[in-house]
């Protein structure tokens, strides 16, 4: 039997893709691989969103290469999508494809047999595309599941080459996601993530919106429904009240800031201004109970002043976010921003260190704030005499524990101490 070996790089969306594609060289015979010195095949699906995704895309294929020349390997996902000639130009790569159609990668494989040079095949993301369904029956090694419902993106932010790799917005059925949901709660998973690309604007185009997937999702019973990343868009009024009442949604939002200066925010072509910003958290916090938010900043952008990036922090401390992933900014080739003047990278590391050591005090005083609560925990891993699991808002908690009957439970776990990035707990 031959047998495929899977390097996924990126978001969850790319998980899931992954695991889509690991059912369909299941169906077609291949075992999977545990490591790529076995594999006849090797996947790497790869990741555009910053210069360093596509350092990280290239030292891979080369190394797998260099382990396992025999093998085909094979270069899908973002980056070749939105950089296609300087994905061709890693000749390691025996055949590079794109993030359009994940089905054809195996006819791609076995064309491989009459080719002699590598194979580059690429179809372009085009308007009125439509969403590429999958059922994927079980998430591998996991104890929860993500399940991509939407594509694509329509925003074109001044720093992101998305639209380009991913292509318009388009969204799944609605008839097509019960079918997986009911076949992930078959296969005993407790906690979902939805997730997608522009997650909020799921529906848009089939007359629906994200809160109807949430619903759909909540009633299939599972003990946990989570989302995945979320930008400002179209989470309204009824929207926050219609996901209020969904007893099993965890309030949990990551709601991409970018940043707390409106001049910057303008520049990126964010549709929203901090106030703006500001307000939906408030509403957040006043409808749900122990909600976490948590944010993506970026520090660096393009013409960002001194003054621009303390407003900034300012902003990012006014939220008092729960958790900050700080990064700075990474020139993509073929966004606008791209053309603007750049802030030299000394500052930008520099502003990334900043932000980073206020990154670090929200979270520890968020963590701080849950010790003496008792809350439901989803334990996932035992290792190294310590059970590991998530509270609904997404708080690490750990127990001294070497018990593996405790994966994929739900115990009440009273919150005792701070530990790292950890809250160290005690069973009820």
């Amino acid at each position: 039997m031959k047998k495929v070996f899977f390097y996924t790089l990126g978001c969850k969306v790319n998980q899931y893709e992954t695991e889509a594609m690991t059912e369909l060289f299941e169906g077609a015979g291949y075992g999977v691989a545990d490591s790529a010195e076995e594999a006849d095949v090797i996947i790497v699906n790869s990741c555009t969103v910053t210069a360093n995704s596509d350092s990280k895309t290239r030292q891979a294929v080369r190394k797998f290469k260099r382990l396992n020349p025999a093998a085909t390997v094979v270069l899908c996902g973002c980056m070749p999508q939105a950089y296609p000639e300087k994905a061709a130009d890693l000749i390691e790569a025996d055949i590079v494809t794109g993030n359009k159609d994940h089905k054809k990668i195996i006819d791609l494989i076995d064309n491989m047999s009459t080719s002699q040079s590598q194979i580059v095949e690429i179809d372009e993301h085009m308007a009125g595309d439509p969403f590429e369904e999958f059922e994927v029956d079980n998430f591998t090694g996991r104890t929860r599941a993500f399940i991509k419902i939407q594509d694509g993106c329509n925003r074109f932010c001044s720093y992101c080459i998305i639209p380009t790799s991913r292509g318009r917005s388009r969204s799944r059925s609605l008839e097509n996601l019960s079918l997986e949901l009911d076949k992930i709660k078959s296969a005993g998973y407790r906690e979902i993530v939805l997730v997608g690309i522009n997650f909020c604007c799921y529906g848009l185009d089939i007359g629906k919106t994200f809160v109807d997937a949430i619903e759909l999702a909540c009633s299939k019973g599972f003990d946990r429904v989570r989302i995945g990343s979320l930008e400002f868009d179209n989470i309204s009024d009824e929207a926050i009240e219609r996901l209020s009442k969904l007893d099993n949604f965890c309030p949990q939002f990551h709601i991409s800031l970018q940043s707390g200066c409106d001049r910057t925010l303008h520049a990126m072509n964010r549709h929203y201004t901090s106030d703006e910003y500001l307000e939906l958290c408030t509403k957040l916090r006043n409808a749900f109970q122990d909600t976490t938010i948590t944010t993506d900043f970026m520090v660096g952008f393009p013409e960002e002043s001194d003054e621009d990036f303390r407003e900034s922090l300012d902003f990012a401390r006014k939220v008092g976010f729960e958790k900050m992933h700080v990064f700075p900014y990474s020139l993509r080739p073929g966004t606008n921003a791209a053309k603007l003047q750049q802030v030299p990278p000394e500052i930008r590391d520099k502003r990334a260190h900043i932000a980073l050591e206020l990154a670090d005090e929200l979270r520890h005083n968020f963590l701080e704030n849950q010790i003496g609560k008792t809350v439901n925990v989803l334990f996932e891993t035992t290792k190294g005499g310590y059970a590991s699991g998530y509270t609904e808002n997404y708080t690490p908690v750990i127990i001294k524990s070497d018990d593996e009957s405790l994966q994929n439970t739900l115990r009440q776990v009273r919150l005792i101490s701070v530990q790292n990035d950890n809250i160290l707990g005690e069973l009820e």
